[in-house]
């Protein structure tokens, strides 16, 4: 038997009881009315007869709208399925195949509903926005009715289903205060401790660091937890999950306040903050706080990184990293190197994709170094082709022929000795030749850039030093203790170019060590000059530059420019104006996007006040503090651009001068 396929019934609106009282008011004045004007008397007796009407017909609607709705009900209820639903100890209802309610118990009125009268109501509107298909889910809906939680589901019949909800208040409270009081595990580190206590006279230091922590100390115990001075500047801060939450919606106003606690201009007290939360048990919560401590101090320090899992969050970064004069750990360094150097087969140097003056200088540093002093077979394995720096290619190439080989020449020569050294870059997603890094087993890496969540783990040694101001400068020093007259008066010029570059002719990032190498680098025979030669342009790129300068755009205090042609030498151009832009009055940031094939790229640079590499970390790429770019496969150069204002817009400069990152 073909079954009646049920028409859709829409519930009608209840009539207010005033409208019924208006029309017998009407009705009496119009009476009353009718011993002075019969006109107005008339109109008033249509009106009161129209509203008694409308109010019948509404009574009608609704009595045989119910009489329906009850129809089909028993049509597929039976009586004992509605003793049974009055029955139950927990709110239920009925449901038709339209998702609006039929039948209901009375615990489903008084705990449920929003009226007296559910019948017809969609059960939709008790679902909190979920739909209703997940019902019939084995894990049902969670439902907040009347402010207590419920988990609902559904058991489908053949013309309808019943709905229950079953009470989940005191598991929902219960679980949402186990996770606010899961423990967290908090380390800080005062960054240039060591620094302070130099610089102090009179025992100022011993004040400073007093009042630094002071000031942990008063920001652990506003927690329910505790805090432990350590041994070497560290503090350990055991707190709860629901005071991490508020510190991280503050942007940890800790920060701020250590930065403000001065020992005079020149030296300032700067904490780095590591946080390990999520974890399954305390000491694995202790593990990510050493974790991200060391991410955060590999990222220039003054800053707090929180670690759950895989997944880092960032705030703070607004300082430039603290420099180390004490050079032990270079020579410690250097030692180790040469150690491995010596147990090498071969040795195989390589830097970054599209190479520039830093990255080809520090490889040949090295080179000379691992050629010369330590007497071992050494390569730079490079792109000529997409590399930045042909000119100082070109002029080491003519010197020493055998000094680069390409990725073929390079994979011939690895075997389970070949040792591969990375300068000016820690991430494996940005080396020259990614499959030379994966086919050797022993890599030593050499960086200045602030520390990225994905970086070179595997490591023998890692010799990173945000605040450095190139990896030329870390090789340069280096090269020092791994033997003497190792530099010849090129392979110093090179090493100078990278320094002159990555410092903007020694303007950005530049400590006492930067000059101490220069001067070494000078009294082996560098000329500024010839280093000068190096960074020249032809009349085409420079007028690249120009129309790039020209054509930006300025708002707030960033500056960004697009451009849409792709010509040989647009990332030369396209770099140069990034810099050329921060001498523009007003501007912090300068932003430049170009296009290379299918890829859309940018370069950022500041003067320190914006911390660039947050901003290009959350378009996926990274940097330094005043030094970064990403690139973006396959992206349309008006949406990459919108995605950057939209970030720039989002964080806002308070924001960015402070170095948030999500």
């Amino acid at each position: 038997m073909k079954k009646k396929k049920k028409i859709k019934r829409k519930k009608p609106e209840l009539i207010n009881p005033f409208f019924l009282i208006f029309g017998v008011l009407m009705l009496i004045m119009a009476c009353i009315t009718f011993w002075w004007n019969v006109w107005v008397a008339v109109a008033e007796l249509v009106c009161s007869a129209a509203v008694i009407a409308v109010v019948v017909v509404s009574m009608f609607q609704i009595r045989r709208y119910a009489k329906r709705t009850m129809e089909d009900a028993l049509t597929y209820i039976s009586k004992s399925g509605l003793q049974n639903i009055e029955n139950l100890t927990v709110p239920a209802a009925i449901i038709d195949a339209d998702n609006e309610i039929c039948l209901f118990n009375e615990k489903f009125r008084k705990r449920i509903a929003h009226t007296d009268n559910p019948v017809g109501d969609s059960i939709d509107i008790y679902l909190a926005g979920r739909e209703p298909r997940q019902l019939y889910t084995e894990r049902g809906v969670d439902a907040l009715c009347n402010g207590r939680w419920y988990i609902a589901f559904a058991i489908r019949g053949e013309f309808s289903s019943v709905v229950y909800f079953m009470d989940d208040n005191k598991y929902k409270v219960d679980s949402d205060e186990y996770r606010q009081s899961r423990p967290v595990v908090a380390i800080i580190a005062i960054d240039n401790r060591e620094e302070i206590e130099r610089e102090s006279q009179e025992g100022n230091a011993g004040q400073i660091l007093i009042e630094v922590e002071n000031a942990i100390r008063r920001w652990a115990i506003t927690t329910t937890g505790f805090y432990k001075k350590l041994s070497g500047g560290r503090f350990l801060v055991v707190m709860e999950e629901r005071h991490i939450r508020h510190y991280m919606d503050e942007r940890f106003k800790l920060l701020d306040e250590i930065r403000s606690i001065r020992l005079n201009d020149r030296v300032g007290a700067t904490i780095s903050i590591g946080v390990g939360h999520g974890g399954d048990s305390m000491s694995e919560c202790e593990v990510w706080a050493r974790q991200a401590l060391d991410m955060a101090l590999g990222r220039g320090g003054d800053q707090a990184a929180i670690k759950s899992g895989d997944t880092y969050q960032f705030f703070g970064g607004v300082s430039k990293g603290v420099e180390k004069r004490d050079k032990v750990r270079t020579r410690i360094i250097a030692t180790t190197l040469a150690g491995h150097i010596r147990s090498s087969s071969a040795v195989l140097i390589m830097g970054h994709r599209f190479s520039d003056l830093d990255s080809v200088g520090s490889a040949v540093g090295m080179w000379s170094a691992i050629s010369k002093s330590l007497h071992k077979t050494a390569y730079i394995a490079i792109n000529k082709e997409q590399s930045l720096a042909k000119t100082l290619i070109n002029y080491m190439d003519a010197a020493s022929p055998q000094m680069f080989i390409d990725e073929v020449g390079a994979e011939d020569l690895i075997d389970e000795k070949t040792l591969l050294i990375v300068v000016d870059t820690h991430s494996p997603d940005f080396l020259e030749f990614k499959n030379i890094y994966n086919k050797c087993k022993r890599v030593v890496v050499i960086d200045h850039h602030r520390m990225m969540v994905k970086h070179i783990e595997n490591a023998l040694v890692f010799y990173h030093e945000p605040y450095a101001s190139s990896a030329s400068e870390m090789v340069a020093e280096l090269v020092q203790y791994l033997g003497e007259n190792t530099l010849t008066r090129l392979e110093s010029e090179a090493l100078l170019s990278g320094i002159m570059l990555d410092t903007k002719n020694f303007v950005l990032r530049t400590g006492v060590r930067t000059f101490e190498a220069a001067a070494f680098l000078k009294s082996n025979g560098a000329d500024t000059v010839e280093v000068k030669r190096l960074f020249s342009n032809s009349i085409q790129t420079y007028k690249n530059k120009c129309r790039l300068v020209s054509d930006a755009e300025i708002f707030n205090c960033f500056a960004i420019a697009c451009a849409e042609e792709n010509t040989p030498d647009i990332r030369v151009a396209s770099a140069q104006a990034a810099d050329e832009l921060l001498s523009i009055e007003n501007v912090k940031a300068s932003f430049v996007l170009y296009r290379t094939q299918n890829t859309i790229n940018v370069s950022a640079r500041s003067l320190g006040d914006i911390n660039v590499q947050i901003i290009m970390e959350e378009m996926g790429g990274g940097g330094h503090l005043t030094m970064a770019a990403c690139q973006i496969e396959n992206g349309v150069m008006e949406e990459v651009r919108d995605r950057l204002v939209s970030i720039l817009n989002r964080r806002g400069e308070p924001d960015v001068l402070h170095g948030s990152a999500p």
